[in-house]
């Protein structure tokens, strides 16, 4: 049983230009939260970052074929999502970010923004998936493999062995592999 399942407060859609700023407020905390642990005196939640990642939303937000979805319980964003249809004779798809506001982690919010993404992609017509996961994120690796993930094995870790790539088979919604191309 998932939480987003049994929570009519949740709700996954189309994110806009009006989600802007509190899609880069839960990007900010969430990387700030993750790589505190890895570096922790870091100041990854400063206004200059929050303006980083702010602008990056935006030019994602107005970017055509990048779709973005955003989680919304209680009229509050609380988590976003972007992905992009990958240039390879494969059908593959990019998720390019899956942020959820920490305050919300382990609620459902993930999987429902995970969940809305698969929707999409197979209907789409796609047949892989792939994202880069920070080496050392060891809670979105571990989120990413109950959800079926596994490394990428035409991808080695990046050489600096900050990434891992891993990917996911897209069956058709009656189960079978999708066809090679959307």
């Amino acid at each position: 049983m998932h939480p987003e399942t049994h929570d009519p407060a949740l709700q996954v859609r189309s994110a806009t230009p009006a989600d802007l700023e509190p899609i880069a407020a839960l990007h900010t905390a969430a990387r700030a939260a993750y790589l505190r642990g890895r570096v922790p005196d870091a100041p990854f939640d400063t206004p200059a970052e929050h303006a980083r990642w702010r602008d990056a939303w935006a030019r994602v937000l107005h970017q055509e074929g990048t779709p973005s979805l955003c989680a919304i319980r209680r009229g509050t964003v609380v988590g976003a999502a972007s992905y992009r249809r990958r240039t390879d004779p494969r059908g593959t798809v990019a998720l390019h970010q899956l942020h959820v506001d920490p305050a919300h982690w382990g609620t459902g919010v993930g999987r429902a923004l995970h969940a809305a993404c698969l929707d999409a992609w197979r209907t789409a017509g796609f047949s892989r998936a792939v994202l880069d996961v920070l080496w050392h994120n060891h809670r979105a690796r571990a989120f990413y493999a109950r959800l079926g993930w596994g490394p990428d094995p035409d991808r080695r870790p990046t050489p600096d062995a900050s990434h891992l790539t891993l990917t996911l088979a897209l069956p058709g919604r009656d189960g079978r592999p999708a066809p090679a191309g959307p």
